[in-house]
């Protein structure tokens, strides 16, 4: 790797999300404007940062202290309070009471793309369209452009970061054991059942029960369970033939008993990566700076390759992890606000979090001659970017997530997930899954069809 500073980042690998993020229809926006953006245009977000001002930022993601730093010198009539409100789940639960109570809201929140949802479809986040965020289309790849319109034609967010999938490798355990790395799954189930035999002690995976991997993976085998239209919901696990497909696949590794029960994210996971009893780990492209934190010792080890495809000679990819800057609907300074997150994450911000180690959303970047040959020391001088950008080019167009998929995600482990640990089948358990989230759904005013 070059000498840039990472920072560690864990995308969507998240534990015990809380079902108060979600809001459901009931908690419909402020009592201002709803989720619009008012009228507002770039001419108003130009003149509201020349007047300068006040606005509270809540984010967890580090490098945008170095952001503020740049933009308040940059301008120096505006202050800009940057407060770590939580990580994730901490923060949206913070969110949501602050949305709820009608006070203390935010000027910008930092919400990732699975999440998003369930905020816009409420009205509690402000369509930023007519700030100039229409002009931005082709400024992001498609994974994450598609995230921050949550299933509508309104825009709720600028990117911030992507998490293009690739298939992270121990390349001196399959070396050893004489195992062909994969290229399609078909050829995973099989690596994980030759190196197993090998060595007993060696899995090709970690895998508890995982719902971010699990809709990556239905999501890059082309699959469209969750249908989302304002507030037509539909869900259909058990008919859609990629989550099925999904499901009939990765049963072999479970049944098989293939895939380690190591939890992901703790110190013997980490571990695991690092003595080559876990052999490959397929997730978004912000998990290098966690490799050279995290697991030091196998450095020159790990290799990165393309996702292992579904059809042969495939380039399909999905999106795992990232997020956006957005404006709440409650702000009193959206103008001020529009303008902060338009630099940090279509300006000069975006050199500013590259330089920190963040991975881009924007095409440009992920194009550019510095970042495609950037060498991974980690990775035996590989030029990993290459992989990463490509893998964000072919991410799979037309996925949507829930309205609340922060509550399906708080339950996979009782339904789905039971799989890894009962009789249960997957397939079984997308079932229950199904079933749980159309209820809740119905509960929370939507009108659902399977």
């Amino acid at each position: 790797m070059t000498s840039t500073k990472r920072h560690l980042r864990r995308g969507t690998a998240l534990a015990g999300v809380l079902a108060i993020a979600t809001l459901g229809l009931a908690a419909c926006g402020s009592d201002d404007d709803g989720g619009s953006g008012g009228g507002s245009s770039p001419d108003d977000v130009q003149a509201a940062l020349e007047e300068g001002g006040e606005i509270t930022v809540w984010a967890w993601e580090p490098t945008l202290t170095s952001v503020v730093e740049d933009f308040e010198a940059a301008y120096p009539n505006v202050t800009v309070n940057l407060v770590n409100a939580g990580t994730g789940n901490d923060q949206y639960t913070a969110l949501s009471n602050a949305m709820e109570a009608g006070s203390g809201v935010p000027d910008v929140a930092h919400i990732e793309y699975f999440a998003l949802g369930q905020y816009a479809i409420a009205d509690n986040l402000t369509d930023l369209s007519s700030f100039g965020a229409s002009d931005l289309e082709g400024t992001y790849t498609p994974g994450p452009w598609n995230a921050v319109h949550a299933g509508s034609d309104g825009i709720y967010g600028l990117p911030m970061d992507s998490g293009p999938m690739a298939m992270f490798y121990n390349q001196s355990v399959f070396d050893r054991l004489g195992v062909e790395v994969p290229t399609t799954w078909d050829e995973y189930v099989q690596a994980a059942r030759d190196l197993h035999e090998a060595d007993p002690n060696v899995y090709i995976t970690s895998d508890t029960g995982d719902p971010g991997f699990t809709t990556s993976a239905i999501w890059q085998a082309g699959g469209k369970p969750f249908t989302v239209d304002g507030t037509n919901v539909g869900i259909d696990l058990t008919g859609d033939a990629a989550s099925q497909q999904f499901a009939e696949t990765w049963q072999q590794l479970i049944d098989e008993g293939l895939v380690s029960d190591i939890s992901g994210w703790t110190d013997e996971w980490y571990q695991g990566l690092s003595d080559g009893t876990i052999a490959t780990l397929n997730v978004g492209a912000w998990m290098p700076a966690n490799f050279e934190s995290g697991v030091p010792g196998a450095s020159g080890d790990w290799r990165v390759a393309p996702l292992p495809q579904w059809e042969e000679g495939g380039t399909a990819s999905a999106e795992n992890g990232g997020s956006a800057l957005t404006i709440p609907s409650a702000s009193s300074n959206k103008e001020l606000a529009y303008a902060f997150i338009e630099y940090a994450n279509a300006g000069d911000g975006v050199q500013t979090r590259l330089a920190e180690g963040a991975f881009p959303a924007t095409v440009a970047d992920l194009e550019s001659e510095e970042f495609l040959n950037a060498e991974f020391e980690y990775f035996g001088g590989q030029q990993a970017n290459q992989i990463f950008a490509e893998s964000a080019a072919n991410v799979v167009e037309g996925w949507s997530y829930l309205p609340y998929q922060v509550y399906a995600n708080s339950i996979f482990n009782d339904t789905a997930g039971q799989a890894y640990v009962s009789g249960t089948t997957l397939a079984e358990g997308l079932a229950d899954w199904q079933e749980r989230l159309i209820a809740y759904g119905q509960e929370q005013g939507f009108s659902m069809t399977e």
